[in-house]
């Protein structure tokens, strides 16, 4: 394996990498995610780029080949959170080299001057390896389980990390 991992900001001209590496998620793991493979599919790319309004889109990137993707929005959320994690996946033959935690890595140092500093996320209850990985990435878990407003029936587990202490 190469060590040659980076971590990317997309920009709006770069929608079609976030169209790619999003429906490859929902195709290889649609289950840990709120979203919904045909419907995102059907998006036009006036829909994709709009996501670049409301979230900044990172990639981790492993020898010219986008693996992992995470998107980070800006918000005065629970717990005191100043950004919402969020699509957070790595394609499945890359997982346990590092990418998620280069990802954080980024928003970390970019913490500060973006307002990142203090970061939630959720995570559905039953996925233990993802919860066991963030865990390790130094978030804990916050207040109750949530219901899910996309999929009713579902529940996520807030996590909370605050990268100033």
């Amino acid at each position: 394996m190469s060590v040659d991992l980076s971590v990317e900001e997309l920009l709006p001209d770069e929608w079609q990498r976030l169209r790619d590496i999003r429906l490859a998620a929902l195709r290889s793991d649609g289950h840990a995610f709120g979203g919904n493979l045909e419907a995102e599919s059907a998006m036009t790319e006036n829909e994709w780029r709009a996501k670049f309004e409301i979230f900044t889109g990172l990639v981790a990137v492993l020898d010219g080949i986008d693996i992992g993707f995470m998107s980070v929005e800006n918000l005065a959320g629970d717990f005191g959170s100043t950004c919402w994690v969020g699509s957070c996946w790595v394609d499945p033959e890359f997982r346990k080299h590092g990418a998620l935690r280069s990802l954080f890595q980024y928003v970390d140092v970019h913490s500060i001057e973006r307002d990142w500093a203090i970061q939630g996320l959720g995570v559905w209850v039953d996925n233990y390896s993802a919860i066991a990985a963030y865990e390790k990435l130094g978030f804990v878990m916050m207040g109750e389980k949530q219901e899910s407003t996309r999929k009713p029936g579902l529940y996520y587990q807030r996590m909370l990390r605050n990268v100033t202490k």
